[in-house]
């Protein structure tokens, strides 16, 4: 059986953002996956796990994922592994929620030690945060999700070369080039992280 390794790397980061940060709701998630992929990005030139997100309101959304959880229901490979619930948002107590929770310890080394220092400096800033506090971050001026929504509009698939600073770890050709290869290599081998096969 062939594994997934970004749709495993996908499931053990969000078993790790539920066991380290509180309150791991839907959306604190996406701005988590959303900056570990993009932080990722900028210091090597490839996402962590290479979710597409796209520019909604409320921050960054890897839409294809959340399409997956956004009922409640825990996708059949991370059952037993995932456990998801219902709860007022805190912003608008209308709308419901869905927070995470890990049912088992997830499994690190399928992570680079610098994948692993980013999810851990991740938790660390936003371990008490709530969603609304991390969107402060997520929506600066100037960053992917910014430029995206005022030039693609809402829903707007965000670019990760918008990442790309005097800051980045490679060269801007290089990094435009891994990241074509890694989407085709993803679409060519049926490895998109948001998919279950």
């Amino acid at each position: 059986m062939l594994v997934n390794v970004y749709r495993n790397k996908l499931l053990q980061a969000i078993l790790y953002f539920a066991k380290n940060t509180k309150n791991l709701s839907t959306t604190k998630l996406a701005k988590l996956l959303y900056f570990l992929d993009f932080q990722h990005f900028q210091q090597t030139g490839y996402p962590c796990i290479g979710l597409k997100y796209y520019a909604f309101k409320n921050g960054p959304l890897p839409r294809e994922f959340w399409a997956e959880v956004k009922d409640g229901e825990v996708p059949e490979d991370f059952k037993g592994k995932l456990s998801l619930s219902r709860r007022a948002d805190e912003v608008n107590p209308m709308f419901k929620e869905i927070t995470f929770s890990a049912r088992i310890n997830p499994d690190l080394s399928v992570f680079s030690p610098r994948e692993q220092t980013i999810m851990q400096d991740l938790a660390f800033i936003y371990k008490e945060a709530k969603a609304v506090d991390i969107s402060e971050v997520s929506h600066l001026p100037e960053q992917p999700w910014d430029m995206t929504y005022k030039t693609k509009g809402e829903k707007g698939l965000i670019d990760y070369m918008l990442i790309f600073d005097e800051k980045a770890g490679v060269e801007r050709e290089e990094s435009k080039q891994s990241l074509k290869e890694h989407f085709e290599a993803v679409s060519n081998f049926h490895l998109n992280p948001a998919n279950r096969r």
